[in-house]
């Protein structure tokens, strides 16, 4: 094992399993990502440290406790396709590109759109497909997803979300404030969509039609 190999068994070991992820193959994707590939290059050494990292254009990439939470979360079986709202560095869609047949992903910022889908091509992810596009609108192209994944908080759940999920399909996303947010996992019960709260988060806000409207502010 190389010195990176290492820290991401550590990183499982230490941040993931013992706050309670127990799905194998979760845990076994966490293991084969190499997250370093997904930061600044200025910012490999801390890849696998227990935060949040900034990717430029004011977005970050995901602690990695939260990337497994919230992947479990969709419980994925191995065939799904998934919608993930917000590309940023392209790592949660690594992630999810293992889990799942087939991912698309949004990324509003060309910039962050353009280097995510060359870091995800170069190192073989071939099941993703990245979409510059407003995420808080979906993907409705190649909808309906057994699975949708909203990486950035928005004020209310969007509706073209649910809209565009299978009847059995599950979302899973932050609501809430600007600097508070709860994580919900949302699923038809009793006729209808309905959520269920799952933890107290804090992501950078959803950008686009239904999400924050200043979001500079």
């Amino acid at each position: 094992m190389d010195e990176f190999e290492i820290r991401r068994d550590r990183m499982v070991t230490e941040q993931i399993q013992r706050r309670g992820i127990t799905k194998t193959a979760v845990l076994e994707a966490m293991r084969a990502v190499p997250r370093h590939f997904f930061v600044p290059r200025e910012l490999r050494e801390n890849a696998y440290s227990d935060n949040p990292l900034p990717i430029g254009s004011g977005q970050t990439i995901s602690q990695p406790y939260i990337v497994a939470y919230m992947t479990s979360l969709l419980d994925l079986k191995g065939n799904e396709k998934v919608l993930e709202v917000g590309t940023g560095s392209g790592y949660q869609a690594a992630i999810l590109s293992l889990l799942a047949g087939q991912v698309h992903t949004t990324e509003l910022i060309p910039d962050l759109a353009a280097r995510s889908a060359e870091t995800l091509r170069d190192l073989g992810y071939d099941n993703v497909i990245v979409h510059q596009s407003d995420g808080s609108l979906g993907w409705e192209p190649c909808a309906p997803y057994d699975a949708i994944l909203v990486t950035a908080s928005a004020p209310k759940v969007p509706a073209p979300l649910l809209e565009q999920l299978t009847p059995e399909g599950r979302l899973v996303l932050p609501v809430g404030s600007r600097g508070m947010q709860w994580l919900e996992l949302w699923q038809q019960k009793n006729g209808g969509w309905q959520p269920e709260v799952m933890l107290p988060v804090a992501f950078v806000p959803l950008r686009g039609a239904h999400g924050w409207s200043n979001w500079e502010d």
